[in-house]
């Protein structure tokens, strides 16, 4: 008897639990990224809210609970995870003589 799951890459809709207490769903699958394994988390869209992807290496995950797709996107759809937000860091201010609009401010 041959077990084929070692020759298989995982993917199922799943839910996952993170170090941290955190909570996701979605669509799980093994991927190689930058020469390293990690599980791609595709979050399906839920109203408003864009489908997002996560890529969760596999030390932080605590339990991964294979189940139906609409298990899945239910759970999905209560533990959303906020989007990633852009650092915003104030403007810089030149110094007179560096800008020509300096003099007109």
């Amino acid at each position: 008897m041959t077990d084929d799951t070692a020759q298989t890459p995982f993917a199922e809709w799943c839910i996952l639990e993170l170090l941290g207490h955190r909570r996701l769903a979605g669509h799980v699958q093994e991927v190689q990224l930058a020469g390293a394994g990690f599980l791609r988390l595709d979050i399906p869209a839920a109203g408003d809210d864009p489908g997002r992807t996560q890529y969760v290496a596999p030390g932080s995950v605590y339990a991964l609970h294979p189940v139906d797709e609409q298990t899945a996107r239910r759970a999905a759809e209560a533990w959303r995870p906020p989007p990633v937000q852009r650092w915003e860091l104030p403007a810089a201010v030149l110094p007179p003589g560096d800008d020509p609009e300096w003099e007109t401010r």
